[in-house]
């Protein structure tokens, strides 16, 4: 059964930093994108970073470049993303999803940042920046 448990979230201020964890299980990383999506209140949800541990290739945002970084430990099975600087338009529930290399990227595979090629998903974790 394919896992993925979200962690790390909390209430930080404006320029403060937090380290969101993705426990993973289930599934081989090796196959998979592994994603950080976030949704605010009334927003659609958002691509935030994306990794191919495989070939160790990452993607970020335009938004968040720059101050977010994601990172795995494979033989744990963790995805992780520290976030710096930390703005109030970076709140939201931040999910972590996986999606096939064969729904996501490449020449028929949705683009990384489009939910429509996750196919697992974690419950999110929220995260509060206070001005």
């Amino acid at each position: 059964e394919v896992q993925l448990q979200a962690s790390g979230g909390g209430l930080v201020q404006t320029g403060g930093s937090l380290r969101l964890s993705c426990a993973a299980s289930g599934f081989n990383f090796d196959d998979y994108f592994i994603s950080w999506f976030r949704q605010a209140p009334g927003k659609e949800r958002e691509g935030v970073s994306s990794m191919r541990t495989t070939f160790d290739t990452t993607s970020y945002a335009n938004s968040v470049a720059g101050r977010f970084t994601i990172s795995a430990d494979t033989a744990k099975k963790m995805v992780y993303l520290q976030m710096n600087e930390l703005k109030p338009e970076d709140t939201a529930i931040y999910y972590c999803a996986a999606g096939s290399t064969l729904t996501v990227g490449g020449r028929y595979g949705s683009p990384w940042n489009s939910v429509r090629g996750y196919n697992y998903w974690g419950q999110g974790t929220q995260v509060t920046v206070s001005s």
